[in-house]
């Protein structure tokens, strides 16, 4: 039809970008296909080099666009034929390419998301129910490490296996409080938190934040002191992508021994697993800040009846010192695992990198922590937080769940607080979950992708598992880790603005009294909320 054919100025490659966005966008008639025109033409202006634009923007009809969305997609339960794929991904290699993203997406009416890493539990930075685009961070990812001043400058598209290898680079005696998994963005995990296996002697990644570089609603480029005392609160702990984009944080880096020691203990309920689960509550946040263990609950196949299966606890443990006084620590403390030393392994900091993934081989180069790629399971998530001892009748109550049909892949991490914890104010981050807490619960489910068709069969699975603990975790409000983000919590509203009591659903499991002051921030901070996802933080202003 005449009124679809268009005359542009443009130069041939942005031309044929343009072109392929007409052919997406047909059926939802001229004004959008106007629209994303328009979009492009903004960001050809803002890019001002053709060459550039091409070699950072991926359209759903470029032959690339599914390597690219995919290459960081962890979470495989978003990745069908029915998820709505985003306009364009922009793998931004310059600020100015967000700056233009942002000001170009506010001038036409398209929302973002942003993506560092992709292990993101309902895949809230790369799908939404609207037309989109995402920020893939994955070109920012330079990390400059100063061992003298025992700080970092860590671009938020790194990994946080990448920013071990080059903090091990430069000492053997510095360290950085993270999670586990190599292939983390630190984007996400600094922005929610991050906790990992250093928490009790030195709190989450975010509290070591002492600078960062946002691009803001406006695309201007803001650091600590730009952005003010609340924004700089809010982005440690609450989320960062409700408030801009991330470019880079500036961090602490945290001393630890040459010589650390680690240990895995697999105990059955037929070994006095339920004794020891019960007992590890009280002993593991209690015992000294420079042991941590975290306890891991399974399902595995009975080694004394054949074709039955029992539940397996496996207690695995960094200590911050030498195994002769980690074995005379726990012959003090928690004499029922009974750990030898023989359980024990000495070995340097970065090496107990390697030791904990599970997906890491023995045999493995460090090189391997550079390795961004990770396979995309399928999966459901929750978390709990828990401030009483669990007794050990509903502990066998729960082992009861373990053997139902859907729990093949049931995996239940319990991850001790206390220590450090406990001495950090729960107003200090909007990350609220300090002292009170013994531990965090870590739930998941995973099926295999010819099971694609019965999630809901596995998620209904989660949810009554979820109602059985109920009784046995923290109460108004039942808390949750945002990081790992669960939307049966409740979800926002599309439009551009949000009631508090919708807001709220989720808002407070994940902040609970931070949740006002965060409104607050992004109130003031982005009153239009141009920065808004399933379970962002909401603005107040109608703007």
């Amino acid at each position: 039809m005449q009124k679809h054919k268009m005359k542009s100025n443009l130069p041939i490659p942005l031309l044929f970008l343009s072109l392929l966005f007409s052919f997406s966008w047909a059926a939802l008639g001229l004004t959008h296909q106007q629209q994303h025109h328009s979009f492009l033409q903004c960001l050809n202006r803002h890019f001002g080099n053709a060459n550039s634009i091409s070699t950072v923007i991926y359209t759903q009809t470029n032959s690339s666009f599914s390597s690219v969305l995919e290459f960081s997609l962890r979470n495989a339960r978003f990745s069908t034929p029915n998820t709505l794929k985003p306009l364009v991904i922009v793998t931004a290699s310059h600020v100015s390419h967000i700056q233009a993203t942002i000001n170009c997406s506010r001038t036409h009416g398209l929302q973002i998301r942003i993506r560092s890493g992709g292990h993101d539990y309902e895949g809230l930075s790369y799908v939404s129910q609207v037309p989109f685009v995402i920020i893939d961070l994955i070109n920012l990812r330079s990390i400059d490490v100063d061992a003298e001043n025992k700080t970092a400058w860590i671009q938020a598209g790194a990994t946080i296996g990448e920013l071990y290898y080059r903090i091990a680079e430069k000492s053997s005696t510095l360290a950085f409080p993270a999670g586990v998994c190599p292939t983390v963005g630190v984007g996400g995990h600094f922005s929610g938190g991050g906790y990992g296996m250093l928490m009790r002697k030195y709190g989450l990644a975010a509290d070591q934040i002492i600078d960062a570089q946002l691009v803001d609603v406006n695309g201007k480029l803001l650091d600590k002191n730009s952005m003010g005392e609340d924004m700089f609160w809010a982005i440690r702990g609450g989320g960062a992508a409700s408030f801009g984009v991330v470019v880079a944080w500036k961090v602490k880096l945290v001393p630890v021994p040459s010589t650390l020691t680690v240990f895995t203990v697999n105990r059955t309920l037929e070994e006095n697993g339920t004794m020891l689960v019960h007992k590890w509550q009280s002993i593991a946040p209690k015992i000294h800040e420079d042991l941590y263990i975290r306890l891991f609950l399974r399902a595995v196949n009975s080694s004394q009846q054949e074709g039955k299966r029992t539940i397996q606890a496996s207690f695995v443990s960094l200590y911050l010192g030498r195994a002769d006084e980690l074995i005379d620590l726990m012959q003090e403390s928690f004499p029922e695992l009974g750990l030898v030393k023989e359980d024990c392994i000495e070995m340097s900091w970065i090496q107990s990198i390697m030791y904990f993934p599970s997906d890491i081989p023995e045999d493995a180069p460090l090189e391997i922590l550079l390795n961004r790629t990770g396979s995309a399971g399928i999966f459901k998530g929750k978390s709990d937080y828990v401030t009483q001892t669990i007794p050990e009748t509903a502990l066998e109550g729960l082992w009861q769940r373990f053997y139902e049909d859907e729990t093949e892949s049931l995996e239940i991490l319990f991850s001790p607080y206390g220590g450090n914890m406990d001495d950090i104010p729960e107003t200090e981050t909007p990350y609220s979950h300090r002292a009170g807490n013994l531990f965090n619960i870590h739930y998941v489910v995973g099926w295999s992708e010819e099971d694609a068709s019965e999630s809901q069969r596995y998620i209904n699975f989660m949810r009554r598992l979820y109602r059985y603990m109920e009784p046995y975790v923290s109460k108004s409000p039942r808390r949750a880790y945002m990081n790992y983000r669960d939307l049966d919590l409740g979800t926002n509203n599309i439009g551009p603005y949000t009631s508090y009591k919708q807001a709220s659903k989720w808002g407070l499991p994940y902040f609970d009294k931070n949740f006002n002051r965060l409104i607050h921030v992004k109130t003031l901070v982005d009153p239009t909320n141009f920065f808004r996802y399933q379970q962002s933080i909401p603005s107040l202003s109608r703007g």
